[in-house]
């Protein structure tokens, strides 16, 4: 089987939460089994910015999406998580 990439936006908890600190965090506290494709900022207003984070992870594995979410979630920094993509890598 193979892996897909599932695209997050993040939100940080504050304004003032360090989006390359929030990266290794993230980076960090993924299971074993996912990696991280790359990250992105995106600007949402006033000084605001999202993480757009993309993750790979094996395609034969059920119930990785809420798996991850929930990790990620256990990140005081983050205040809520979208999911805007999922494909095969």
């Amino acid at each position: 089987m193979g892996n897909i990439v599932i695209s997050f936006k993040i939100f940080p908890s504050e304004a003032t939460v360090d989006l390359n600190l929030l990266q290794k965090k993230i980076e960090k506290r993924l299971p074993k089994f996912a990696s991280v494709h790359g990250f992105a900022e995106e600007p949402i207003a006033f000084g605001l910015s999202a993480l757009i984070a993309h993750i790979v992870l094996p395609e034969d594995r059920s119930g990785v999406l809420d798996e991850v979410e929930n990790y990620l979630l256990e990140i005081k920094e983050i205040s809520h998580i979208e999911t805007i993509m999922v494909r095969r890598a």
